[in-house]
């Protein structure tokens, strides 16, 4: 099993803010989701198509990370149907996901994607990197999180303005909990138990998902490409 990096308070010496880690704990974690914000499409199960980065090489390196704080499943998705995954730093717990490396135009791309916009900007990073949070808009995915530092590089995500008790809990899609279980299964960290385990827990998918109907969606076979750094 690889491990799991875990970042750092502080930048340290070397710091990059040209290179940043995309701290994926939702439906980006899986590889082949990814592939359709980076190189453009729609992945399987999803109701959208992305049109992707400007730059469309794909992360050279992916691992394994634990956030602080909790992942829970709110609102409802018009790409999954049910809810779909929010970060909130500030609430007790662990959060498990999957860093990829990418330039800063790309997460901006992404960024865009997330936010329903139309990719093409470099945003200002200036704010999240200073205080670890920056609101760009008041949507799902329109505040930006610095949850810490990876070898010199940020670790950035999205997620929204509120937090994992200020919104009503929303149960998710076999398809979207299947992208979220596979995404981190193949981050090579965890094993499937471990996994399903844990998104089954999650606040809106509790009492409704059993670790054993997660694992019978992700422990099966075409999971697709696990990308660098997997086994």
């Amino acid at each position: 099993m690889d491990t799991v990096r875990v970042p750092e308070a502080v930048a340290g010496a070397g710091c990059d803010p040209g290179r940043i880690w995309y701290a994926s704990y939702g439906s980006n974690a899986q590889w082949e989701r990814l592939a359709c914000y980076v190189r453009g499409g729609r992945p399987a199960g999803a109701a959208r198509t992305y049109p992707g980065c400007r730059d469309r090489r794909m992360p050279a390196e992916s691992v394994a990370v634990g956030l602080a704080g909790e992942m829970y499943l709110a609102t409802r998705s018009p790409v999954w149907g049910g809810g779909c995954a929010f970060y909130d730093p500030g609430a007790e717990g662990r959060v498990l996901a999957r860093a990829h490396l990418v330039t800063a135009g790309q997460f901006a791309d992404i960024a865009a994607q997330e936010m329903y916009r139309t990719p093409g900007a470099d945003l200002d990073l200036a704010e999240v990197l200073a205080s670890g949070r920056s609101v760009l808009g008041d949507g799902r995915y329109e505040t930006l999180v610095c949850a810490g530092w990876l070898d010199g590089a940020p670790v950035l995500t999205l997620t929204a303005p509120w937090g994992v008790r200020d919104v009503a809990w929303t149960v998710p899609s076999a398809a979207y909990v299947r992208c979220v279980g596979t995404g981190l299964l193949a981050a090579g960290a965890w094993d499937a138990g471990t996994v399903a385990a844990y998104v089954a827990g999650r606040p809106g998918a509790a009492g409704h998902w059993s670790p054993e109907g997660v694992r019978a969606l992700i422990a099966g076979p075409g999971e697709g490409d696990a990308g660098p750094g997997a086994p």
